[in-house]
């Protein structure tokens, strides 16, 4: 229990907090418009998408999770823009920048001069390793997209249920999905030092679906998220301390342990 309790002297676990905290805020207001709108599987594509910039920061020299970043952005409009295309499904848009990101992404990496980098940090993450700077940049996105959202909550639940209802209302709706496939780009890149790529998705829709089996209101699934999100980062931490296991996965696994149970629990009642 002392062990337990110096481990929050440590300034690298306070920056994991903070880190966490700042993260399950982006996540629970973005992840709520992408679970409402049933964007998952154009978020994982993105996700996955943003390695093809991980490798070009590496072979270029210049930041990877900024690089990350616009490459993120890019495919996101991407993917927004073909899927609209009369002669291209969704999926298939999805599968594009998918596959096109993760092979310029290995390519690059390893063309990368000097040692061939450690992608494994990348893919999986690590929340203990996160910055001041990183802390910042969470810390700024959570403060735009609450913002964005408190400004623009109507537009955007009519978005995500019903988009000829929008444009009915002559509501941008063009503008606005590219502002959020915009922030559901960049709030993936800003996760990815905690989850890493392969676990990203997660934090978007399992603390979503949590809160969805209690409440369908839209404002109250974010705030039930962010609390339920927080809690499994918490979690996690002290799972991967106990076991010495990587942070992400275990901020993962306790995610969804939370969700098991809170679905027994709705179908016990």
């Amino acid at each position: 229990m002392n062990n337990l309790t110096e481990l929050f002297h440590y300034t690298f676990f306070q920056h994991a907090l903070l880190g966490g905290l700042f993260a399950s805020i982006a996540c629970g207001i973005i992840g709520t418009y992408i679970v409402t709108r049933r964007l998952v599987f154009i978020s994982g594509g993105i996700t996955h998408a943003s390695f093809g910039g991980i490798g070009i920061g590496l072979y270029t020299g210049i930041s990877p999770l900024l690089a990350a970043a616009v490459f993120s952005v890019l495919s996101a409009f991407g993917v927004e823009w073909l899927s609209k295309r009369s002669d291209m499904r969704e999926d298939s848009a999805i599968a594009v920048f998918w596959t096109f990101g993760m092979a310029i992404g290995i390519i690059f990496s390893f063309l990368a001069p000097g040692f061939t980098p450690d992608l494994s940090s990348f893919l999986f993450g690590n929340i203990l390793t996160i910055t001041r700077t990183d802390i910042l940049l969470l810390a700024a996105l959570s403060i735009i997209l609450s913002i964005f959202f408190a400004l623009f909550l109507r537009p955007i639940v009519a978005i995500a249920f019903d988009r000829e209802f929008a444009r009915s209302q002559h509501m941008p709706v063009t503008a606005f999905e590219y502002l959020l496939m915009m922030f559901i780009a960049l709030t993936i890149v800003s996760c990815l030092r905690m989850v890493g790529i392969v676990l990203a998705i997660s934090l978007l829709t399992l603390p979503q679906m949590t809160a969805n089996l209690f409440t369908h209101s839209f404002k109250r699934i974010i705030w039930l998220s962010i609390a339920i999100g927080y809690i499994g980062c918490l979690g996690g931490l002290l799972l991967s301390y106990q076991l010495q296991v990587p942070s992400g996965a275990a901020i993962i696994f306790v995610s969804i342990l939370i969700y098991t149970g809170a679905k027994l629990y709705k179908a016990k009642r």
